[in-house]
């Protein structure tokens, strides 16, 4: 079986003759040009899908470049602050300890001691210096620790004793003994001695004690007693105002109440009493 085909122009016409075979072999030849183009163009957007797919993820992978250097950055700035702040309290501590150590003439410097420097270059390196500053910290709080066990151990027997006047200006008006009763007018013992000053001036401690009485009592009006130890008690009479109570601890010096006139006073002044063993004593041999 053949087919003619007529091709038909303006200026010329064209026939041929071709066979049924022909005829198929050139059909299932336009299949496969078809068929290979079409992979082709597959092919291509297949190529350009994955290079979108690559950009996206290189993307996300530099986000997270850049979050995690900003964690980084973060924490770095976190360690500096905690490195300023540690090299703060041991400057502190430093400064204390040498003022200690020279009043009590003892030496803690050591070799080992470094001054360290923040570098930020990475965590681990910070994270050393931390801890290395930390160390310091607690070595020196140690020996603070000792310097004032040592420097109280000192001073102890200095603010246990009595010593000074009860109050921080005035004068004495009255001593110890025999003298007229400014009330009956006869001759009565004065068991302490009286320091006349401006109304509400600080009456303080005479030595380092426990306050075993702040109250109103009979004849002192507004009263203060400090228990010193070793059978030793002051008392601070006449008050206006008290600023301790029962209980406190006092040094030498601290302010225990305001002068005033209460109880059996005929002026603003501090009666100032010093027991021993349960007995008023003179007081000027502790004030002198």
């Amino acid at each position: 079986m053949k087919l003619t085909l007529t091709l038909q122009g303006k200026h010329s016409n064209y026939s041929g003759h071709f066979s049924l075979r022909q005829l198929i072999s050139a059909l299932v030849l336009l299949s496969l040009i078809f068929l290979v183009s079409s992979r082709s163009t597959t092919s291509t957007q297949e190529q350009i899908a994955r290079i979108q797919l690559a950009q996206q993820a290189v993307t996300e992978e530099s986000q997270d470049v850049a979050n995690l250097q900003a964690k980084v950055d973060s924490q770095l700035a976190v360690y500096a602050t905690e490195i300023s702040q540690l090299k703060f309290t041991l400057a502190q501590l430093e400064n204390t300890s040498n003022q200690l150590s020279s009043k009590l003439e003892v030496d803690f410097s050591s070799s080992e001691e470094h001054t360290h420097t923040v570098s930020t270059a990475a965590v681990i390196p910070i994270q050393n210096e931390i801890d290395a500053l930390k160390e310091q910290t607690v070595n020196k709080q140690r020996q603070l620790s000792i310097l004032e066990k040592v420097y109280l151990g000192h001073h102890l027997e200095e603010q246990v004793q009595l010593s000074g006047r009860p109050v921080e200006w005035g004068w004495l008006t009255s001593s110890y003994g025999l003298r007229k009763d400014p009330f009956t007018g006869k001759e009565a013992m004065h068991k302490g001695v009286d320091f006349a000053g401006k109304d509400e001036g600080n009456v303080i401690s005479t030595g380092a004690g426990i306050v075993s009485w702040a109250g109103e009592r009979h004849g002192y009006g507004l009263l203060v007693e400090v228990d010193h130890g070793n059978g030793l008690v002051t008392r601070y009479g006449h008050n206006s105002e008290l600023n301790v109570r029962v209980g406190d601890v006092v040094t030498k010096g601290d302010t225990l109440a305001a002068m005033g006139n209460t109880g059996r006073s005929t002026g603003v002044h501090v009666h100032y009493e010093v027991l021993k063993n349960g007995k008023q004593v003179d007081p000027l041999a502790y004030i002198k």
